[in-house]
């Protein structure tokens, strides 16, 4: 099992970078961050993930723990024709709605807090639901911080909430998707997910260099048993 502790430290020396609204750079593109909320300019995951989704040209995406809107706004910017944007972060809820804003999709792009589906019982369902998780398992016991739950999921609870529940919020013909690494306990999802009556199919990966070495990133799908 991956140690948990490296992406806590990690959350630690980002949250003590930012101590007011910034702005990063993404590939020539400038993006507004606030305190308390995961920078993807601190870790090549969310850019890594991004090369691997193909966003439903047209149609609706939704997706779970937006952060700064990367991932939310870039589908926007797509052509999707709506998005939905959750995070159990009150300060990523607000930091997505200011970055749909700056690059002019506000129109398109619904941030909402909610804790993974909580806060959608009214929404539509979505041809895509999309969770780039936090995939390092950390000990049921652990007494966390909202900014530390980006990074490690306590007893993966989160994780078997996603497998139980995100197919209630897909259109028919739609997908549940889920961005995990190397870093994961897979063994341990694989199980949780069959236990709900799911299986993960691997969609796309890519392998990137990281501080302690090869990353896996790997895009899965979640398909009915």
């Amino acid at each position: 099992m991956y140690d948990y502790t490296q992406p806590l430290r990690r959350s630690e020396a980002s949250r003590a970078k930012v101590r007011q609204r910034t702005d990063i750079e993404l590939r020539g593109r400038h993006w507004t961050l606030l305190p308390d909320v995961f920078s993807p300019a601190d870790s090549k995951s969310s850019l890594a993930h991004l090369d691997l989704l193909k966003f439903p040209v047209g149609g609706t995406f939704l997706e779970i723990g937006s952060g700064t809107g990367l991932i939310a706004v870039s589908a926007a910017l797509a052509g999707c024709r709506a998005v939905h944007a959750t995070d159990l972060n009150p300060a990523a809820v607000r930091n997505t709605a200011l970055n749909a804003e700056r690059f002019g999709v506000a129109d398109q792009v619904t941030s909402v807090e909610s804790d993974l589906f909580d806060g959608l019982r009214d929404a539509p369902a979505f041809d895509v639901v999309y969770w780039h998780s936090n995939n390092v398992w950390a000990p049921p016991e652990l007494d966390i911080n909202v900014h530390e739950l980006a990074y490690v999921d306590p007893g993966y609870d989160a994780h078997r909430r996603y497998f139980r529940e995100a197919r209630r919020h897909v259109a028919p013909e739609g997908r549940v998707l889920i961005a995990l690494s190397s870093r994961a306990g897979r063994a341990e999802l694989e199980e949780l997910a069959a236990a709900e009556g799911q299986a993960l199919r691997t969609v796309d990966t890519t392998t990137v260099a990281e501080p302690e070495g090869p990353v896996v990133y790997e895009l899965l799908e979640v398909v009915p048993l």
